[in-house]
């Protein structure tokens, strides 16, 4: 990957082409980013320049170093990341080199995926992916053997919170003394969870959500409807991942569903809350994700009425009347306990709760704010 094709993030692109040429690239940085960001992307981009013989102001694509690490089969170029044995398979070396197929497979076809979309491509679901303890021994011995083509090496260790204790203690050492030209990028959606120990051996890169107008322009950019390429940005908030997700998945009574989810409420409509809660529960998980994310957009919406911040609304127009008058039975308080609520149901659909539960549970909840 090159880092013309991350959107977005031209600020950090920057600071790492010019760190590159100016011979100050740290030898161990932490690309750290909120799930959505496109760390490991611009990690992979960073590798590709690191290693191009002909490098500008990006890689140039075509040099033999480039063409091997745009199919990520640079042997200079190393990865570590979360799996875990599904196949129980004794033949470890067999084991290894079908997950390393599938992961640089991975990589072509979802650029922008994240630990989800890989659990699910290589076919780990419901097993807990982990970077065993054997990790810090693999990474020494490779980083121990000389460079077979590039003037550097680079290794690339993705999701490192999710780390055996072992295996992060393992690396420390190397971190802090590594072999001469050798690079260390740690990719992290979670940095507060990884050691203090390794937080303080390396350079920390941070890697921000794309803003809306870069997410809005590569939709458009993928063929997809100017109106509908605005409501996915709403909804992803940054997230491209999420975003292009959206695009098959993204349903159009967002509005209209949650128009008559809080009139139910407002007006203690139990019956009708049973029967929302019904069809929320029959959303696969994506659209159930969607609505609980489109719902908090919505309340935030109506702090911005209620404060009278109407300029920097998102509103496509069909919306904009319900939350109008939707705002004038909120006050801060509520606005402030509605979204507390919506980002706690949240959390344990993200836990694989049931959804009709946590939906029903909510939207009693949601009535005794709205309406006491």
């Amino acid at each position: 990957m090159k880092f013309s094709a991350v959107p977005g993030l031209s600020a950090v692109k920057s600071l790492l082409i010019e760190s590159v040429r100016n011979e100050h690239a740290a030898h161990a940085q932490l690309f750290a980013g909120a799930e959505g960001a496109l760390n490991l992307p611009l990690a992979l981009a960073y590798a590709t320049y690191l290693h191009c013989q002909q490098k500008g102001d990006d890689a140039c694509g075509t040099c033999a170093a480039c063409s091997k690490s745009l199919k990520y089969i640079h042997p200079d170029t190393h990865f570590v990341f979360p799996v875990n044995n599904i196949k129980n398979d004794k033949d470890e070396e067999r084991f290894k080199a079908e997950i390393l197929k599938s992961w640089r497979a991975f990589l072509t076809e979802q650029p922008f995926g994240n630990l989800s979309d890989w659990i699910g491509y290589y076919g780990g679901e419901d097993k807990q992916a982990f970077i065993s303890r054997d990790e810090s021994r693999e990474i020494i011995k490779t980083l121990s053997l000389k460079p077979f083509e590039s003037p550097v090496k680079v290794m690339i260790i993705w999701q490192p919170e999710l780390m055996h204790p072992s295996a992060a203690n393992g690396i420390l050492k190397i971190l802090e003394e590594p072999a001469p030209h050798t690079y260390f990028i740690l990719v992290t959606n979670a940095a507060d969870q990884l050691l203090p120990t390794i937080i303080s051996r390396t350079q920390i890169i941070s890697v921000p959500l794309l803003h809306d107008s870069e997410v809005q322009s590569y939709l458009t950019d993928q063929s997809v409807e100017q109106k509908k390429a605005s409501h996915l940005t709403q909804l992803a908030e940054g997230n491209l991942n999420l975003a292009l997700k959206l695009i098959d998945n993204e349903e159009d009574d967002h509005a209209q569903r949650f128009a008559e989810w809080m009139r139910a409420c407002f007006k203690k409509n139990f019956a009708g809350l049973v029967t929302l809660s019904d069809e929320y529960h029959n959303l696969d998980k994506l659209g159930q994700r969607n609505m609980m994310q489109y719902s908090m957009n919505m309340i935030r919406e109506v702090l911005m009425q209620k404060s009278g911040a109407t300029a920097i609304q998102r509103l496509q127009c069909e919306e904009r009347k319900f939350i109008q008058d939707f705002s004038k039975v909120m006050d801060v308080r509520k606005i402030e306990q509605a979204y507390r609520l919506l980002n706690d149901a949240s959390y344990h659909l993200e836990r694989n709760g049931s959804a009709k539960m946590i939906f029903m549970d909510l939207s009693l909840q949601l009535a005794r704010v709205i309406n006491p």
